[in-house]
């Protein structure tokens, strides 16, 4: 497997999104595969590294309705989800529908409101739709979601919980940009707005034929096992005192399958799991506390457990 096979759409929108984001592909990458795959990001870091940027360009890229919610500790969910207005000239309740009506969601700090607002944009991201004063509206295919929050040692904070955690496919980090890419950076911010001349590479239709696509790339059942394996070593894990859930092996064969198929494969391989596991795994992982207290991380964990289950070793093709 190399870069050289990379699918020219996909190396379309990574390029259109290198415009704005410098050094940043690894995690352009991982947003591409949780959208391929229908998942959600969780993005989580320190203010001003480029968190809302990515996923702007993201939207902008792939030609999606963009709706960005800033979320404040008096956000209501209704603020959210939409809300039901008395039209006297009709003489009738109509909706007005909230920013979690587009495609590409940027839910901005979801973790400075409260647990009640949160479990608003979380129900809509599990069931692809929001019910509001009895009425089902589901949301609009492609729907995807990436919610920032800076580290919870930060005053002002309202943790996600880990059953909430369990519904994102992947979290990961931006960190901050090496010397020669923050330079560049400044170069471009000196001129104007990169984010603002930035043009769609592909259409909406375009990326649901891709997440359809998706679906038939070959997952062996030697690779099936393997996830479980994986997964099960975590639950039993002497550190964890909760372990990976059914859920996140899903999560995991189906980012595989977004990561061979964005690299030219019609199959999975070992290595696309050994690659997305952490991103995957680590955020649905419950540390014991005598564990927190020894400095263990969940990282750990995981490559702890990789360490322990052998890796199927056969070619798999269909």
């Amino acid at each position: 497997m190399t870069r050289d096979h990379m699918h020219p759409t996909i190396e379309r929108v990574l390029r259109n999104i290198e415009k704005v984001m410098i050094g940043k592909r690894n995690v352009a990458e991982l947003s591409i595969i949780a959208l391929l795959a229908e998942g959600h990001v969780l993005l989580e870091d320190v203010p001003g590294v480029g968190k809302t940027m990515m996923v702007r360009a993201l939207a902008k890229s792939v030609g999606a309705n963009f709706r960005r919610i800033q979320f404040t500790p008096d956000l209501l969910p209704s603020d959210v989800t939409g809300v039901s207005i008395y039209n006297p000239k009709e003489m009738e309740f109509q909706f007005m529908p909230g920013p979690i009506m587009g495609n590409i969601i940027l839910a901005d700090e979801i973790n400075r409101t409260s647990p009640k607002t949160q479990s608003a944009l979380l129900e809509g991201m599990e069931e692809s739709s929001v019910t509001i004063d009895g009425i089902t509206h589901h949301l609009e295919k492609p729907f995807f979601v990436m919610a920032t929050q800076n580290p919870i040692e930060y005053e002002g904070t309202y943790p996600l919980p880990e059953a909430q955690l369990d519904r994102f496919l992947l979290k990961m980090k931006m960190g901050y940009p090496e010397m020669a890419e923050e330079m560049e950076v400044l170069n471009r911010a000196q001129k104007g707005k990169p984010i603002d001349e930035l043009k769609p590479v592909i259409g909406l239709a375009e990326l649901r034929d891709l997440q359809e696509q998706i679906k038939d790339v070959y997952v062996d059942d030697t690779i099936k096992r393997y996830i479980v394996d994986l997964a099960s070593q975590t639950r039993t894990h002497a550190s964890v005192y909760l372990g990976v859930s059914p859920r996140g092996s899903i999560a995991l064969m189906k980012a595989a399958q977004a990561y061979a198929f964005m690299f030219g494969r019609d199959y999975v391989l070992p290595d696309d799991i050994q690659h997305l596991a952490p991103a995957v795994f680590a955020h649905r992982i419950i540390l014991k506390s005598e564990a927190k207290f020894e400095g263990i991380t969940a990282e750990e964990v995981v490559d702890r457990v990789f360490a322990r289950v052998p890796v199927p070793v056969q070619r798999l093709v269909k």
